[in-house]
């Protein structure tokens, strides 16, 4: 990672001054926001950034840069002049905090530690300066905490557990009840506990106190919940996280400060308003662990109406200039604001569309930055179901919506459990007093998130959002008892772990049992049933309405839907289909037909065959009329027969032992002992890799042409009744062109026939379906036989990777992710340096021979939202997905054709 920087020519520290908001590779989010907020002239305390550079070279080395103690050096000396006072200094101390600060918002994941420069002499001198004996104390005690449990590894619940006795003993609810000499007396405690527990002394000077926070900070990068969060969202492994030294501000020296959280508009909905918690009398870590719960950041204008104002105005301020919605971190001492921190803020999905479109209206935005601010992903959150509000429903509770959804599952009260019956297929709701960073392998798992505590700017809140996960926080009603592992609810009702509990993440409600759900709305506004226009149509339903309006006009990509009746045509169509990417004719041969297949496959002799062939012809036709009649005018690919063979042909297990026991019993079926004599000869050790396809075509006289002849005379009768077929056959499996050539001058010699016979120009294309590596890496030599190739990446992925996809994904895909050498299944996401290497160069090498050849795609990573750019960038035609992804496709063609360079709202 570090071979090709210098380190000794690198600057590694940056002032608040110097940065801007462009920086976020070097300095971080939080720095490079801190930096702009510093550039706009709002009030930052003032500090400094260490780069994420200096990081590098410490995950790479070991060691910190060898010129980064000087430029930190510098750097502290010009704060302690501006402050007037030194780091720690007895009489007067100047304290910083230490925080991580990565590119992209991690919350929680990383390290943070405050009050750096208490020490058992400078905790009098801020006595004195401040005339608070208690927030000294209170001061010096989390500085303990924190950095036991950051710094040196000590287990956080000690102190908690401290903390609780504390309270207990002196017979209080909060710790704001702890008065100075209890405080004091925790202290002692605290330091005794770091003793026992790390071998060593808690650190009295104050320059190492913040060097090994720093170090500490750095480590945290490669922390386990760090690493399963990046892998969660996406982020890169190798950026590194800044670390920002900022001076400290106070919001827990009495009723007249305090910290908070605020958002420009609502995360969970996007209506504009006043939204953020705030909590008088505490440090900034109090609002986002949730362990108190907070005051409406309205309530605020009639505490500390200066600071409130204020604060709105410099709130209009960053939304304007961001804009965007802005989440901000915030402490008031002694009466005045501090601004601590800004970023773009995470939102649920339904908040991204109202937003986006809002922004519009304002002017803030265009509409081409309003699709890069919405994904697929969001807006197949959004087609999820919701709850039926007419069902009936045994509410027990009601919290904050936090992050919408419908979730039910069983209640558990810790993460373990969460991860334990989740890989045993169970659906769990994880229910907490607060969760905190090491609950996140838990959230994870779970369907839901409830907490008793906390609002929306918790941990559980903001995580939630980030992963579209339902979430409902601050149920104070509920009395959540983990030890017990149970929760109570109003008049005494028991939740016992394993109890199904409802949460609705759009309303804050709580339900004991499971509550049936309904279609989301905007399911309803794709199949027709709701209008964008109509008077009672839904907001969100208008903002969704609007994006894809303007995503159609601009992708360059077509959507099909892979669909293989009428009934799924029309869905498809409804949902915004040009077409059909793939009909497969397999799934036409189920239920009474597949006796006639069995017949066709089982066939001695040419009569025996014919007879089977003649009695499929018309069904196959029927089905072919009635798809071209759903997709009047769109292409229709039909895909000729290609399942393995035992899916024609009776188990051969349960065969042979009917067989057996009608031997036993010496009244042996002649035609049974025929059919397990053919099973034994046709049976396949891997169906997979054997007779399917074209091959079965090319073995089978007669199969292919009879569906050929069927599409054929489907697409006559069509055409006779006054439609516009527009019908192409792909041939499967293909893995050499002579293959191809054979199939198709077969077919076309049908289609001929029929054309003759009807009297009509069909003008059927044929094509191949490119799912085999030797097909990819033959392309050239196959598109002079094909007019068309859709790339069937299901069966590519298996046969590059060598995986059985039904076996791999339950045996050791979950050990391969959570060891991060996949960040997310191939099956699901395109492997764009194996599979997409194939892909990119079967796309060159076929329209280099044949210049008009069209190219699609049709495994279900055409419904992908990544996978949907990568196709888009290597230059198809279509992508062809279930019904039920092509809004999502038909988005993400249009973002990957509209892409804004440096556009950033993961």
């Amino acid at each position: 990672m570090s071979e090709n920087r210098d380190p000794q020519a690198t600057k590694f520290v940056y002032d608040f001054t110097e940065g801007n908001k462009d920086l976020k590779d070097l300095l971080g989010g939080k720095g490079a926001n801190l930096a702009e907020m510093t550039n706009l002239g709002l009030p930052v305390p003032p500090g400094f950034t260490i780069t994420t550079e200096a990081c590098k070279v410490y995950l790479d080395s070991g060691e910190e840069p060898t010129a980064l103690r000087d430029e930190v050096s510098a750097h502290l000396t010009a704060l302690e002049e501006r402050m007037g006072k030194r780091l720690g200094q007895p009489d007067d101390p100047l304290l910083v905090s230490v925080r991580s600060g990565a590119k992209f918002s991690m919350p929680g994941m990383m390290d943070t530690v405050l009050n750096i420069g208490l020490s058992d002499a400078s905790v009098t001198g801020l006595v004195q300066q401040s005339g608070d004996e208690r927030f000294a104390w209170d001061s010096y005690r989390r500085l303990i905490q924190m950095f036991g449990k950051t710094v040196l590894g000590v287990d956080g619940e000690l102190f908690e557990e401290a903390l609780e006795e504390a309270k207990a003993a002196k017979g209080v609810q909060v710790d704001t009840d702890l008065d100075a000499a209890d405080l004091k007396k925790l202290v002692k405690r605290f330091k005794k506990t770091v003793r026992a527990e790390a071998g060593r002394e808690f650190p009295q000077d104050p320059r190492e106190q913040m060097d090994l926070a720093v170090k500490a900070v750095f480590a945290s990068w490669n922390g386990d919940r760090a690493k399963l969060y990046r892998r969660q969202e996406r982020i890169p492994h190798d950026l590194g996280t800044a670390v920002n030294i900022c001076s400290m501000v106070f919001g827990n020296l009495g009723p007249d400060s305090g910290t908070g959280v605020a958002f420009t508009r609502d995360p969970a909905s996007g209506q504009q308003g006043v939204y953020g918690d705030y909590l008088q009398n505490a440090q900034g870590e109090d609002v986002v662990a949730g362990i108190r719960n907070t005051v409406p950041l309205a309530d605020l204008e009639q505490l500390d109406k200066n600071s409130y104002d204020q604060l709105m105005q410099i709130m209009e301020t960053l939304e304007n200039h961001y804009k965007d919605l802005c989440d901000i971190e915030f402490t008031i001492e002694r009466g005045r604001l501090w601004m601590l921190q800004t970023r773009v803020g995470k939102r649920t999905a339904g908040a991204a569309f109202r937003i986006a479109t809002q922004l519009v209206d304002q002017g803030l935005i265009d509409e081409a930055e309003a699709l890069q601010r919405v994904t697929g992903a969001q807006l197949a959150q959004l087609m999820f179901p919701k709850f039926d509000e007419e069902a009936k429903t045994e509410r027990i509770a009601r919290g904050i919506a936090a992050s919408p959804g419908a979730a039910v599952g069983k209640a558990v009260f810790d993460s373990y459990t969460a991860i334990k019956w989740s890989r045993s297929g169970e659906k769990v709701i994880l229910i907490r007093r607060e969760t905190n960073p090491d609950d996140l392998d838990g959230m994870i798992a779970a369907e839901g998130i409830l907490t008793s505590r906390g609002g929306k700017t918790s941990h559980a809140a903001v995580v939630a959002r980030g992963m579209g996960k339902t979430c409902v926080c601050g149920a104070e009603e509920l009395e959540v008892d983990t030890k017990r592992r149970r929760m109570i609810a109003p008049g005494q009702i028991v939740v016992e772990e394993g109890d199904l509990v409802s949460i609705d993440g759009s309303t804050g409600k709580v339900y004991l049992g499971e509550v049936p759900v309904v279609p989301s709305p905007v399911v309803e506004y794709f199949e027709g049933r709701m209008h964008a226009g109509a008077d009672d149509a839904d907001e969100l339903v208008v903002a969704v309405h609007r994006m894809m309006a303007y995503a159609d006009r601009v992708r360059r990509l077509r959507v099909r839907a892979n669909a293989d009746n009428a009934e799924d045509a029309l869905r498809a169509r409804r949902f915004g289909a040009q077409g059909i990417g793939l009909c497969r004719t397999e799934h036409m041969f189920l239920g009474e037909r597949r006796l006639h297949v069995e017949r066709l496959i089982l066939a001695d002799t040419d009569q025996e065959r014919e007879e089977a062939l003649t009695l499929l012809l018309p069904l196959q036709k029927r089905d072919f009329v009635e798809l071209f009649e759903a997709m009047d005018g769109l292409p229709v690919t039909v895909r000729l027969l290609d399942p393995p063979l035992h899916e024609f042909l009776p188990d051969i297990t349960e065969l042979s032992v009917r067989v057996a026991l009608a031997e036993s019993r010496q009244d042996a079926n002649e035609n049974d002992l025929r059919l397990l004599q053919a099973v034994h000869r046709l049976h396949e050790q891997n169906p997979m890799l054997g007779l399917r396809g074209v091959r079965l075509g090319l073995v089978i006289p007669g199969l292919f042409a009879m569906q050929v002849r069927a599409i054929a005379e489907a697409a006559a009768e069509r055409r006779e009744a006054g439609g516009d077929p527009r019908a192409e056959v792909m041939i499967p499996l293909v893995g050499t062109v002579q293959e191809l050539e054979i199939v198709r001058d077969e077919a076309e010699q049908v289609i001929a026939e029929v054309e003759r016979a009807r009297n009509v120009d069909l003008k059927l294309s044929l094509g191949t379906m490119i799912e085999l590596p030797r097909a990819a890496l033959t392309a050239g030599q196959i598109a002079e036989a094909a007019e068309f190739f859709s790339f069937g990446t299901n069966d590519l992925t298996q046969t590059v990777w060598g995986f059985s996809r039904d076996d791999v994904e339950a045996s050791f895909f979950t050990a391969y992710l959570e060891k991060g050498i996949f960040g997310v299944s191939p099956f699901e996401t395109i492997d764009k340096d194996g599979v997409g290497a194939l892909v990119r160069d079967a796309v060159r090498a076929g329209r280099a021979a044949r210049p008009d050849l069209k190219l699609g795609v049709c495994g279900e990573h055409g419904g992908d939202p990544e996978s949907v750019h990568f196709f888009h960038e290597v230059g198809l035609d279509y992508v062809s997905c279930s019904p039920f992804r092509i809004p999502v496709a038909r988005l993400e063609a249009a973002r990957a054709a509209d892409e804004s360079p440096g556009s950033d709202h993961r």
